[in-house]
């Protein structure tokens, strides 16, 4: 037996914020020595934050990361960790890892592939580090190993994959494995986007398998910038076996994670392999060689508890609530905001963020308790011995509820019912007088009266749009963050009011489709997260059609009758905005899914989102942010460009009509 015990670490960071990433950094550092841990892992660009942009390219801010890695080097006495932060080398950018051992830093490993796609722009900042490669950084006096490296141990060879790396067809590790590496470390940023754990749980486990090494994975945590949320699940594998993965969605801001690796048992299977070669020609400058011996510990027995809701029949459910909900706290810290105000109309899309406002206390006091959970927002006095989750929630989020005579009863008890239900403050105004003198404004101007089979559409913005100023002076009043509660669906074709029900600092629900809403808040309503459970005061949103409630109630509006059916909706934007399809191609997808409606019928669907979609894209530029939930994101900021200008799908929605005829003619 060659035992080693080792540690990946994930860490809630935040960009530039120098002391509080050194603070978590540290924090790690002493949770795995305490553990008997020699070796760390710790996620990509840890120091500095992933998400800092275009200030990567200030070499002020990476002198300031420079600084903070010889800070924390001394802090590696006893163990071997890794620290990412961004260095200059011959006036080119690069992402590196810098390995420190026993107090000393032995050198750099930049990443070899960089994330170019989604919400990734990494080559905008940085260059991809060549493979067989090898300089010298110096700073300071030092003379630092810069390059494709690996660091020996006593006899102990340790390598790195970067995050992207281990997502490429042709990756670092298997160069790795011909140098006959012991351990491979894997610093990671990776966004989280539904059922992605999975994906990385297989690329860690094949890569201890057919690397023969020891993979350790170590991922950020939490909303880190504002948009992107990750989700933690550090893990550690060996010969292609699992033995340890981290809770997701913590509300911690380190969770360190430790197993127990048999080297020679890696070594022995390398040896009974056929296929493994073993690379004689590597350069003797590519191995880095320490002075630092690995201790050697006792075996562990490999006991992986894995949450009971990682194996829900609704594990998207599950995800979608806890990571917003952790979203919505690191953005509430963050931004250093006294609570959330929410415009509650009585309807789904509001109902879900206000529910998720109200989870998110759920989830931090079940993980935290009140004390630690005031702590962390110790910046809004109160908080520090209350009693429970509705208490809590009556200090940090305000609902409104602003009714015009178009508004109805069935909607205003809905939104009651949900707010108290959670402990939200609740409050219902009547802004129909306001309403009323914006429109004698634009009588006056038009010199005729308004009416709504003449003036529809401003009929029903204005409406929307009187309520947002009332609403800001509440988030203003409150010194508290106002979210806006406009979902995918509804962004793909614009249905939504700009400067109304579209105001807001950020949106929750902004990365989500309607049809999956709809189906979640009736999972929160009769089920609702394993450990939390229901709430079922839901049912009086769920049982009502989604309307905007903007036209007087004998019209008896409803969002699919303006739009179409949001399942339609849905698979449109996926097929046109996703996959790339042109409107003939869309229709055909169409005929075999529904085969119930009429070519006529889709053909209408399929020109009215290409027209609004194309129509809309400058409202899509002024949302508020929201969370990336899926890869599949409309945000034209971070995932999905567009030109606000275009020629609206005419020739193509053409071609999709002659088809239509050739079938009616058929």
């Amino acid at each position: 037996m060659l035992n080693v015990k080792v540690a990946a670490a994930v860490l809630n960071q935040t960009p530039m914020d120098w002391e509080g990433n050194a603070r978590n950094i540290l924090q790690a550092l002493d949770q795995a020595r305490q553990s008997g841990a020699s070796v760390v892992c710790l996620p990509e660009l840890c120091i500095t934050g992933y998400g800092c942009e275009d200030a990567f390219l200030s070499a002020g801010m990476r002198r300031m990361a420079w600084d903070k890695l010889q800070e924390l080097v001394p802090a590696t006495e006893g163990l071997v960790a890794c620290f990412g932060l961004p260095i200059s080398y011959r006036g080119l950018v690069f992402n590196v890892a810098a390995i420190a051992a026993n107090g000393k830093l032995l050198g750099m490993v930049p990443k070899k592939n960089l994330a170019g796609d989604g919400i990734h722009y990494e080559p905008r900042w940085f260059k991809p580090w060549p493979s067989g490669k090898r300089a010298f950084y110096e700073e300071d006096g030092l003379k630092i190993p810069l390059g494709d490296l690996v660091f020996d141990f006593d006899g102990i060879m340790l390598g790195l994959e970067i995050c992207e790396d281990a997502w490429v067809a042709s990756r670092p590790g298997g160069r790795l494995a011909e140098l006959g590496v012991d351990l491979i470390l894997n610093p990671s940023a990776s966004h989280f986007a539904f059922d992605k754990q999975e994906v990385r749980r297989r690329f860690v486990l094949e890569g201890s398998r057919a690397f023969h090494a020891a993979y350790v994975y170590a991922n950020l945590l939490g909303n880190e910038a504002g948009r992107a949320i990750y989700d933690g699940g550090a893990m550690v594998a060996s010969e292609g076996r699992l033995l340890a993965e981290a809770p997701r969605f913590s509300f911690l801001d380190s969770v360190v994670t430790t197993a127990v690796v048999d080297v020679d048992v890696n070594r022995m299977n390398r040896a009974k392999s056929d296929a493994f070669v073993l690379n004689f020609d590597a350069a003797r400058d590519q191995v880095v060689e320490s002075d630092f011996a690995l201790p050697h510990c006792e075996p562990d027995v490999v006991s992986i508890e894995e949450p009971a809701w990682e194996a829900s029949d609704n594990l998207k459910e599950e995800e979608f609530t806890r990571a917003v909900t952790l979203g919505l706290f690191d953005y509430l810290r963050k931004s250093r905001s006294r609570g959330f105000v929410v415009s509650l109309s009585g309807g789904a899309d509001s109902a879900a963020v206000t529910t998720l406002c109200a989870y998110m206390v759920q989830f931090g006091l079940k993980e935290l308790g009140v004390s630690r959970f005031a702590k962390k927002l110790a910046y809004i006095a109160g908080l520090e011995g209350m009693a429970d989750a509705a208490e809590i929630n009556q200090k940090l989020l305000t609902c409104v509820y602003q009714a015009t005579r178009n508004s109805g009863d069935v909607t205003l008890n809905a939104a009651r019912a949900v707010a108290e239900t959670v402990g939200a403050g609740f409050h219902c105004v009547d802004v129909d007088d306001l309403v009323q003198k914006y429109i004698a404004l634009g009588e006056q101007v038009e010199g005729r009266p308004l009416t709504w089979e003449q003036d529809d559409i401003a009929l029903q913005n204005i409406q929307a749009r009187t309520r947002s100023p009332g609403i800001w002076l509440v988030a203003n009043l409150k010194n508290a963050l106002l979210l806006s509660t406009s979902n995918r669906s509804e962004a793909a074709v614009g249905y939504a009011t700009m400067d109304g029900d579209t105001s807001g600092g950020l949106c929750p629900i902004s990365g989500i489709d309607k049809a999956f809403l709809r189906t979640w808040l009736v999972w929160m309503e009769e089920h609702g997260p394993a450990g939390i459970g229901c709430l079922s005061a839901l049912e009086k949103i769920n049982k009502q059609q989604p309307t905007a409630e903007l036209r007087p109630a004998d019209q008896k509006q409803t969002d699919e009758a303006d739009l179409m059916p949001y399942t339609i909706l849905d698979a449109i934007e996926r097929l046109a905005i996703r996959d790339k399809q042109t409107a003939v191609e869309v229709l055909s997808h169409l005929l075999h899914r529904y085969p119930g409606h009429t070519a006529k019928e889709l053909g209408g669907y399929v020109e009215r989102f290409f027209q609004l979609w194309s129509r809309n894209q400058w409202k899509r530029e002024r949302y508020a942010p929201g969370f990336h939930l899926d890869d599949e994101n409309l945000d034209p900021k971070t995932w999905c460009r567009f030109p606000i200008l275009s020629g609206g799908f005419r020739s193509e929605l053409k071609v999709m009509w002659d088809r239509v005829a050739e079938l009616e003619a058929d």
